[in-house]
């Protein structure tokens, strides 16, 4: 096993999580950020990140950062970094097949010694009994004895300028006593916050994927009451308001949820369990009352303009916003979609309109065409769906005008002040 100083980082996945670590480590550390996406490195080489996380100058900063797509740079490193992603399929179980075949990266290239550390979010044991075999039956080395895992999960927030990598604390872990001490000095040395050294793999895997679980369970909490509390007639902002008062009321709003991490998470675990012959009830209630938000929100559109008497049918609708979040270019697992298509649904002409994001990633994610500005005095409705910094600045007066005079406004993010809205959740 290497010590600190003979230390050479390969991060494997240069997403969201992989790239800010990346430069992270490649301030203090040689470091090798590896994609098999040839045109991500291109434009990492030439100073750009169209994600937005990582900076021009911070890529700069890195001096010992180099890129590559080719398997040759990675023979040189040491520590092997796994950031993929980890969706899931359409029948919501957990595809490992980028797991898989980093593993697969990783077994051709490391050698005795080496060290590998996982930060994508898996069920607890998919290091050990899925990583780790392929790694072996790969390179041909023993685990534990020839060459070394640990965990450490990421805790990236996209589009998240305060919260960032280095000040956000981080559990780590090892396959054995000394590999642990080794995997929680190597991110201590990048991380102002601190770490926290898990005892096992197991207890690291199962604190990240509760970690999002919990917050999925809390929001489905409060998608339920906003549910409920519509047909009661009563606001349930003003509800959460009025109960935020107490010290230990915990500042949960209704919306959708999306994106790669609370969204998917819950189902890494849900797996396992069912595997185990436990069937979880909270959490895949949860996931289903989240997951049908879309569709409420859509139908309480068409309700609005069905009592101003106006048709759905071939009406023109703008949906405002696609990202998962607000000012950020992610749309992995956007939930915005469930409206366009539940309007859709309803024989609606569907625009969708969004600055931050990739009109061509729209079109091969999810089949849209991004209009690129909102037509003045089109729309029969609108749906304020995401509550980026360009929504805010124009304000209620700005967001109608896109609609005709007798046009439904929506705000799903509670953006606007109540009155300046039709409807919210």
């Amino acid at each position: 096993m290497p010590t600190l100083d003979q230390t050479r980082i390969a991060v494997i996945g240069l997403g969201y999580v992989g790239l800010p670590l990346a430069v992270a480590f490649g301030r203090k550390f040689p470091t090798v950020g590896f994609d098999i996406n040839t045109q991500r490195v291109g434009e990492l080489r030439n100073g750009h990140d169209h994600t937005l996380e990582v900076a021009s100058d911070e890529l700069q900063q890195a001096s010992q950062l180099s890129f590559a797509d080719d398997l040759e740079a990675l023979k040189q490193c040491n520590v092997f970094i796994v950031t993929v992603p980890t969706p899931i399929d359409d029948y919501k179980r957990p595809d490992l097949r980028p797991l898989e075949s980093a593993s697969r990266t990783v077994g051709q290239v490391i050698s005795r010694g080496g060290v590998a550390i996982y930060e994508s979010t898996v069920y607890p044991g998919a290091t050990e009994e899925t990583c780790v075999p392929i790694i072996e039956r790969e390179s041909g080395l023993v685990f534990n004895q020839d060459f070394y895992a640990g965990y450490s999960p990421e805790r990236i927030n996209p589009g998240d300028k305060q919260h960032r990598l280095e000040t956000i604390l981080k559990v780590t872990s090892g396959s054995t006593a000394e590999v642990a001490d080794f995997v929680d000095s190597l991110y201590a040395s990048i991380i102002s916050a601190g770490t926290h050294k898990a005892s096992s793999i197991r207890v690291a895997e199962a604190a990240k994927v509760i970690e999002n679980t919990q917050r999925d369970v809390n929001i489905a909490l409060i998608n339920e009451l906003a549910l409920i509390f519509h047909r009661m007639g009563i606001d349930t902002h003003e509800v959460l308001e009025a109960a935020g008062t107490k010290w230990n009321f915990l500042p949960f709003r209704p919306g959708l949820v999306g994106g790669h991490c609370i969204g998917v998470d819950p189902y890494y675990l849900t797996h396992k369990a069912q595997q185990m012959g436990y069937h979880p009830e909270v959490i895949l209630a949860g996931r289903r009352i989240n997951d049908g938000m879309g569709g409420h929100v859509a139908q309480r559109v068409a309700k609005l303009m069905a009592q101003r008497g106006l048709q759905t049918t071939r009406s023109k609708i703008l949906v405002m916003g696609l990202a998962f979040k607000e000012n950020c270019p992610d749309l992995r697992n956007t939930r915005v979609v469930d409206i366009v298509a539940e309007l859709r649904s309803y024989n609606a002409q569907v625009d969708v309109y969004d600055p931050w994001v990739n009109a061509e990633e729209a079109r091969h994610e999810y089949g849209l065409d991004l209009v690129q500005s909102p037509q003045p005095g089109h729309y029969d409705a609108i749906v304020l769906a995401v509550a980026h910094h360009q929504f805010v600045a124009l304000g209620a007066d700005g967001i109608r005008a896109f609609g005709k005079p007798d046009a439904v406004l929506f705000d799903v993010k509670r953006l606007l002040p109540r009155n300046l809205s039709d409807d919210c959740l």
